[in-house]
């Protein structure tokens, strides 16, 4: 069997062991066998193509497997539902305190709450979601200013 074949082979069994680590390790791996078959194929002596496939399989770890990953990683994930209300301001539609109250957050009428139990928010004002509970939002007054 040529040494190419081999290479071939076993660049074909570090890709498809990819396929279970999902880390990207063994798929640079497989590019290295891959420059060690196409060594193999210009005839180089097996030293030459030990030695190119793993200059390849380092060059590829350490250049293009960061490069793949920050592509397939989001640095900062998507914030959505609820989540996304909480910071966001919105105006009192009737007097909020810490049991009962309403307020108008994107358009949409809320019940709310203060976050602070003594705190009471006159309708009118500008307040600030602090958290989601349920189908209630817990504000706090922003500062004028």
């Amino acid at each position: 069997m040529p040494a190419w074949l081999i290479w071939l082979i076993v660049a074909a069994g570090l890709a498809g062991a990819e396929t279970l680590s999902l880390d990207l390790v063994l798929l640079m791996c497989a590019g290295g066998a891959g420059a060690g078959a196409i060594t193999a194929a210009f005839g180089a002596p097996l030293a030459a193509q030990v030695v190119v496939a793993l200059v390849v399989a380092a060059a590829m770890l350490g250049v293009v497997r960061p490069v793949a990953k920050r592509h397939l990683v989001p640095a900062h994930p998507a914030i959505t539902g609820t989540d996304a209300l909480v910071g966001e301001e919105a105006v009192a539609l009737a007097r909020v305190d810490h049991r009962e109250g309403r307020i108008r957050l994107h358009g949409g009428e809320w019940s709310a709450r203060t976050l602070d139990p003594d705190e009471s928010v006159a309708a009118g004002t500008v307040v600030r979601v602090v958290l989601i509970d349920g189908a209630t939002a817990v504000v706090t007054s922003v500062p004028a200013g």
